[in-house]
Parts: structure tokens; C-alpha cells; sequence
């Protein structure tokens, strides 16, 4: 009997606890849905001030003494009581935001987000950099990454696109828009020309007797196919397209950087920066970094990114992955950390 009395009790603790679990994740899952209805994104200001005065600190604390860094700390204290004294409307303000391109143009979505986030608030006593990365893509999705920061331009807000890697093609129609491109020396610049291709499987569906049929209204509705027999007809219309966008494209780059020679760079071809730079593709050879810690000192640097809204489920998985990496991860017993 007792023997059956304590296992009635612990089944009867077992089910409480798994009810409460299942209680606690349904109502979390509830609160998760309705916060999806509240908009699923959110623009994140990070001061990039403050992390390379952390950087700053954190390697000063591992190469100083105990009484230099004491003395060090007091300095920095004046510093900043010194600054905070100073009125704050002398400082500039730079707005940085981050492309990375891939074909679709998929994060021109966000880039258009974070402009308009940007522009409720900026002047044309501001800036805006633009770090681009892309090798280009589909036209219609850089043109309207090109048309986002044409927007800043339009408000005469000083606007400077950086390239540490790529801009080319659609990359390259983006960046072009800027007052000024600063790139890398071994960033790869250029490439102001259109491709289309497709693979045409006809002839293999004629060896295996296969029929393809294909009905359109309007004579060039589709001029190539992956499955019907493509004419010279239809070649040259494509052909054509494809010249005519190119047209444009130069005319674009040419608009927005009039000193080109644009015969000579619109060929398809793409440079290493120091020789775009003797083309006049970019202004000046520098990277990113070198450019935004120069301007650290006399401006406040905010980098600005659309940021997918946590709900509350995730926000409470990352608090226990967190807590469970400081309770069990071997790093958390390590004698010296720097944090930045």
C-alpha cells in the first residue's frame, strides 16, 4: 500500500509539472502570435562610438599597468565630462547602413526601410555611408536599390558609398549614386553591362519524342524558351532588350558621375580598385574601417539596420541558451576576459 501511495504521488507531480509546462508554452505561444500581429520588424541603432572606445579600452586593460590604467581611466573620465559640456550641436552626425547584395536584390527591402527610418530624422548637416557589397543581379531589384539611395541625394544629404569587396553590375549602379565611392585597393569595381541566359532543352525532348506546346497573345510575349524551338526572331528581339538596357544603364552611371568616359568603362568589364580609381570609377582608395574611425572623433557614428522583431518565445530561448552557456560552458572559468 504504500508502495502505491507514494507512486500515486509521484504521478500525480509528474502531471502537474507536465501541465504546467504545456499551460506556460501555450500561453507563450499566444503572446508569440499576437506579437505578429504588431509588425514583425524594428530598426536598431548601434553607436559605433562607443565600440571602438570599448576596443580601445579592453586592449589598454590588457597592455597597461594597474596604476597606467588607473590613470588612464581618470583621463577618459575628464574626457567625457569635458565632452558632454561642449554643445552637443557642434558634433556631426553620420548614419552608416550595411548592403549586402545577392541576385534577387532580396535586401533592398531592408535598405529601403532604413533609408526612410534615416530620412525622418537626418538634415543636410548630416551624412549617410553606405558599405555595398554586391556583385549585381536581377535590374529591376538594383534599380530600385539605386532609386532608395537617390532618395538621400534628392534631400542633399552628403551621401558616401564604401566598398571593401565588390560593387559590380547592379552593385555598381547602386554605388554610383553616391557624392563620393571610397573602395578597398583589391575591391573589384565596374562591370556596367546586362546578361541574359537560359538553358533550351528542346533537342532533348525531341530525342525522347516529346512535344512541347507553348500559346501566347502578342508577338514578342516570349522570345526564348528552356523548352521550345527559339528562332533568330526571337534572339534578336532579346538581343535588343538587352542593348537597350544597357542604354540605360550607362546613361544612369553617366548621369550621376558625368566625368566618366563611359564608351570606355561600359564594356562589361570589371577592375581592381586602384585601376578604377585612374578611370574615375571611384574617388579614393581606403577601407571602411579607416574611413569611419576617422570620422569617429568628430562625429557620432550610428549604423542603422532593419532587425526581425524577436517574439517572445525567442527572446526567452536565447535568455536560456545564454544562461546555459555562463552555468556550463568551460570559457566562463577562464581567469581573463575582455568584453566589448
Amino acid at each position: 500500500m504504500d508502495f502505491l501511495y507514494e507512486y500515486g504521488l509521484f504521478l500525480a507531480q509528474a502531471l502537474t509539472i507536465a501541465g504546467t509546462i504545456i499551460f506556460v508554452a501555450g500561453s507563450l505561444l499566444a503572446m508569440s502570435m499576437r506579437q505578429k500581429n504588431h509588425g514583425s520588424d524594428e530598426i536598431e541603432i548601434t553607436r559605433l562610438n562607443e565600440k571602438f572606445e570599448a576596443m580601445k579600452t579592453a586592449l589598454g586593460s590588457a597592455s597597461s599597468s594597474k596604476q597606467e590604467l588607473k590613470k588612464q581611466r581618470k583621463e577618459t573620465k575628464k574626457a567625457k565630462k569635458k565632452a558632454n559640456k561642449q554643445s552637443s550641436p557642434n558634433r556631426g552626425r553620420i548614419f552608416v547602413i550595411n548592403f549586402e547584395g545577392d541576385i534577387k536584390g532580396t535586401n533592398v527591402k531592408n535598405l529601403r526601410e532604413e533609408v526612410t527610418a534615416i530620412l525622418t530624422v537626418a538634415t543636410e548637416k548630416d551624412q549617410v555611408i553606405v558599405n555595398v557589397e554586391s556583385g549585381g543581379g536581377m535590374v529591376h531589384a538594383y534599380g530600385l536599390g539605386a532609386s532608395q539611395l537617390d532618395r538621400i541625394r534628392s534631400k542633399s544629404i552628403p551621401l558616401t558609398v564604401c566598398v571593401d569587396k565588390v560593387a559590380a553590375s547592379g552593385g555598381y549602379l547602386m554605388a554610383c549614386v553616391a557624392d563620393k565611392i571610397v573602395a578597398a585597393p583589391f575591391a573589384i569595381i565596374g562591370s556596367i553591362g546586362v546578361i541574359a541566359q537560359i538553358p533550351n532543352f528542346n533537342k532533348v525532348l525531341k530525342k525522347h519524342d516529346v512535344e512541347f506546346e507553348q500559346v501566347t497573345a502578342g508577338e514578342y510575349k516570349r522570345t526564348l524558351t528552356m523548352f521550345g524551338e527559339n528562332t533568330d526572331q526571337g534572339r534578336q528581339k532579346m538581343k535588343e532588350d538587352l542593348e537597350e538596357t544597357h542604354e540605360l544603364f550607362k546613361n544612369f552611371v553617366s548621369e550621376h558621375r558625368p566625368s566618366l568616359d563611359i564608351d570606355k568603362v561600359a564594356t562589361g568589364e570589371h577592375w581592381l580598385a586602384t585601376r578604377a580609381f585612374e578611370l574615375d570609377l571611384v574617388d579614393e582608395l581606403k577601407t571602411s574601417d579607416d574611413l569611419l574611425l576617422e570620422q569617429s572623433g568628430e562625429n557620432d557614428i550610428l549604423e542603422v539596420k532593419l532587425k526581425a522583431k524577436q517574439t517572445l518565445i525567442q527572446k526567452l530561448t536565447e535568455s536560456a541558451a545564454s544562461l546555459y552557456y555562463l552555468v556550463f560552458s568551460k570559457k566562463s572559468q577562464d581567469t581573463t576576459q575582455y568584453f566589448l
